[in-house]
């Protein structure tokens, strides 16, 4: 797995064996043309969305506004609040489930998008839409998933007990792995379909975690980007204890089942 760093101007930069790992996958492809790459047409922006009135309407203008209205945008919502009121009035598309959990909504979300490169992202305005170019521009280079890393530039509006927690989650998949992550529970990320549609999600809770841990162990190409990450709008519907126990029962489930295929 690729992971950026900051250069001397401080973007980002790829590590120095990047390039190399590009060709030897057959990624980079001096004579690929605009014409082969994604657009922002080619995109779906996905959420599930449970009471977040405070903050939907800000994440979807934000997309509105970066894609230029050409992102499709998906919605699964178990909300009793105007969540999926406020998401129809921005031209999102609102698939309403009862409140099942994180995941499942997630999942239907990713699964409900029918195009060829999907974005998760949570929809209480803490990831950075600015940066979905740089997204896109990921995918078009070659990676099959490209993983919001929040912590690279030190998340100072996450909390501390959350930031803790997010580093012990990547430290234990990490081991698990025999391959090193940054952040395993971002909630921003770009996928290929096919990566989507290739493989069975099973976890709740935890299915941030494993929306990285399984595409890595099989092979995929995944890179790390590092994404600025600011205080939420509303309040929390994770329990940080209980929560952070299932994502790393989790962790633990996915990368054992995977080491067994």
């Amino acid at each position: 797995m690729k992971t950026d760093g900051p250069g001397t101007d401080g973007a980002p930069n790829a590590t120095p064996d990047g390039a190399d790992r590009d060709e030897r996958a057959g990624h980079a492809d001096p004579s690929a043309t605009d014409a082969d790459e994604y657009t922002f047409d080619d995109l779906s922006v996905v959420m599930g969305t449970y009471n977040e009135e405070e903050a939907v309407g800000t994440v979807l203008d934000d997309v509105e506004r970066v894609t230029d209205g050409r992102a499709e945008v998906v919605c699964v919502d178990g909300s009793t609040d105007r969540t999926p009121e406020i998401a129809r009035e921005r031209g999102a598309r609102v698939v309403r489930q009862e409140p099942q959990g994180y995941g499942v909504a997630v999942r239907e979300a990713l699964l409900a998008a029918d195009r060829p490169v999907v974005v998760t992202t949570d929809c209480d305005d803490t990831y950075p839409m600015e940066q979905l170019p740089e997204f896109l521009d990921a995918i078009n280079r070659g990676y099959d998933v490209v993983s919001g890393d929040r912590l690279y530039w030190g998340a100072a509006a996450m909390p501390d007990l959350n930031r803790l927690g997010n580093r012990a989650f990547a430290a234990l998949a990490s081991l698990l792995m025999g391959e090193r992550v940054r952040d395993t529970t971002t909630g921003m990320r770009a996928y290929r379909r096919e990566v989507v549609e290739d493989i069975a999600w099973t976890e709740n809770t935890g299915l941030s975690a494993e929306l990285l841990i399984r595409p890595l162990m099989r092979g995929y190409d995944v890179r790390e980007l590092p994404i600025e990450y600011d205080e939420r709008a509303g309040e929390t519907k994770l329990d940080p204890l209980t929560g952070g126990a299932a994502i790393a029962k989790s962790i633990v489930t996915v990368c054992l089942a995977e080491r067994r295929r």
